[in-house]
């Protein structure tokens, strides 16, 4: 037996959206794990950045350019795909605004990405796992806010609804092929992209409406990120973890 079940030596995760961010930081925990990992991203430059931090730290790592939202694009990887062990569906964006002011170009852009991008995607390495015959695990990257309502980002919230739904559905479907499909949905995190509105009047009323009263750190997301990328979780798929500090269960 494998006294480390987390270990992932040997395999091969590729995390779209790892250019920075959520993204970034998942490459790294499971190159730290022993994965080799694809990085995946639009931004080249960003990616070969990560690259190096990941080599730096003694890691495995190779970079390639990819939009989700694009099926050319994803072909275009399909000798990437064939590698594939693991799969963090992790490419999102976000576009703000009121709901009657929200656009058909902002919507487009954000259910694009976020929904379609994270089917394709998912599609396309369930269709190499399939072939090669690898149990694989994929990874989609929810949120609280598929769960919970906010104003303002409604596209989004209707795209990680939408991931859910499609997480649940593909576990379905593929469970026969050996293939896991779950899902991490993390709640509000303390990042540099959102400090200093954390630090507003605003930002510290809604950490008091989280039970645990702090916002998650992106290390929050490792043991759940290892737990489904491994054998740990074998017998699982078609769950969604929420990491949150218990907002989703916070009495209205």
């Amino acid at each position: 037996m494998n006294p480390n079940p987390f270990d992932l030596s040997g395999r091969t995760a590729l995390v779209s959206g790892s250019s920075g961010g959520l993204g970034a930081h998942f490459a790294q925990v499971l190159a730290a794990a022993g994965a080799h990992v694809i990085l995946a991203a639009r931004r080249m430059e960003q990616l070969e950045e990560q690259a190096t931090i990941i080599s730096n730290a003694g890691g495995s790592c190779s970079t390639v350019a990819l939009d989700v939202a694009s099926a050319d694009s994803i072909a275009a990887i399909e000798a990437q795909l064939d590698k594939v062990d693991i799969l963090v569906n992790n490419a999102g964006v976000v576009r703000e605004s009121a709901a009657l002011d929200h656009s058909e170009a902002d919507w487009d852009a954000v259910i694009d990405t976020n929904l379609k991008g994270m089917f394709l995607l998912a599609q396309a390495a369930a269709k190499a796992m399939r072939t090669s015959g690898r149990q694989g695990s994929i990874i989609n990257i929810a949120s609280v806010l598929g769960l919970r309502q906010a104003a303002g980002v409604l596209s989004y919230a209707v795209s990680k609804a939408g991931a859910i739904q499609l997480t649940k559905t593909l576990a379905l479907e593929l469970a026969r092929f050996g293939i896991r499909v779950n899902a991490l949905a993390p709640g509000y995190l303390d990042t540099e992209l959102n400090g200093e509105f954390w630090q507003s009047e605003g930002g510290k009323a809604m950490i008091k409406r989280i039970p645990q009263r702090r916002l998650g750190q992106l290390e929050d997301l490792n043991g759940p990120l290892l737990l489904l990328a491994s054998d740990a979780s074998a017998y699982m798929t078609g769950s969604v973890i929420t990491i949150d500090g218990g907002h989703t269960v916070s009495t209205l």
